[in-house]
């Protein structure tokens, strides 16, 4: 059974950092893509960031770029990605969540990820 567990959100001010992150069980990502999603009140899913197996290809949504970094801490934790998230501002705000879907190898974030985390609520305050 494949499960994916986030921790890392909270209530930070603008400026400040969080580290986001997602321990899987049940798949290996060498064959993955994994990402992060985030969904803000009212608004719909937005793709953050993904990244293609152990270090392999990553994608950034143009809101988070320069910002934000997706890695993984292979071979130490290889069972676990972040999103390491400086700069946050208060449009960041949002709950997110890690998702995983074996078998895609590209860095893109359309379409079906087929297993999602139970989601982390970030906030950031102005």
């Amino acid at each position: 059974e494949v499960q994916l567990v986030e921790s890392g959100g909270g209530l930070v001010q603008a400026g400040g950092s969080l580290r986001l992150s997602c321990t899987a069980s049940g798949f290996t990502f060498d064959r993955a893509t994994v990402g992060w999603f985030r969904q803000a009140p009212g608004k719909e899913v937005e793709g953050v960031s993904c990244m293609v197996g152990y270090g392999g290809k990553t994608y950034y949504a143009d809101s988070v770029k320069g910002r934000f970094t997706i890695s993984t801490d292979y071979p130490k934790n290889p069972n676990t990605f972040y999103l390491q998230m400086t700069n946050l501002k208060p449009e960041d705000t949002a709950v997110y969540y890690c998702a995983a879907d074996p078998g895609r190898l590209l860095a893109t974030m359309e379409g079906n990820y087929d297993y999602w985390g139970q989601g982390t609520q970030v906030t950031v305050s102005s």
